[in-house]
């Protein structure tokens, strides 16, 4: 469903940098639905897909705190990655919304243990939850567009935090030291 809100918003195209986007989208808002429902037969958290079982070994599809847990996904930007397939090159907006939610280091969150490491080892705190959702929304609905990348991913959701947050709050400072936290700088 979150690929249809991203169709009728943003229209990311479904190849390189933006078709990871698109991806992450997907898995940022699935996230914030499970959260939101708060079933306790499917516990919430940041593991995507953790009870399909498609990789037939018990293990989710993706992991939000440190992607390439999968084995293919990557924690960071780099230069080539709108190359590799959107399912992995979506890793670092996936590993940046962990980040800008929960901040980095390792943490319990509804039983489950997480350590999400940053590029350089420089720890981020997290805005929570919620408020990276209504962030990640805004700069989606209002200023990405169907060709954004990751450069444009990070003004886009600074403007959108300052939107939400004042151009001069802490947020912002938040958003622009988490988006550096997984090597998107401006």
């Amino acid at each position: 469903m979150a690929h249809g809100v991203t169709f009728a918003t943003a229209g990311l195209k479904y190849a390189g940098e933006s078709g990871g986007l698109n991806e992450a989208t997907s898995d940022i808002f699935g996230t914030g639905v499970a959260f939101y429902a708060n079933n306790a037969n499917d516990v919430p958290s940041y593991l995507m897909g953790k009870r399909l079982d498609l990789n037939g070994n018990g293990t989710p599809l993706r992991y939000l705190d440190r992607p390439s847990r999968d084995g293919h996904s990557r924690d960071y930007w780099y230069d080539g990655i709108a190359g590799i397939d959107v399912h992995y090159s979506s890793g670092p907006a996936n590993h940046f919304f962990y980040l800008l939610a929960e901040g980095s280091g390792p943490k319990t969150i509804n039983g489950i243990a997480y350590n999400s490491p940053t590029v350089d080892g420089r720890a981020v705190p997290g805005i929570g939850r919620v408020n990276a959702e209504r962030i990640w929304y805004r700069a989606l609905t209002t200023y990405m567009t169907t060709t954004t990348d990751y450069s444009g991913v990070r003004a886009a959701t600074l403007q959108a935090a300052a939107d939400l947050f004042g151009r001069n709050s802490s947020t912002v400072a938040t958003v622009a030291a988490t988006w550096s936290a997984v090597n998107v700088t401006g």
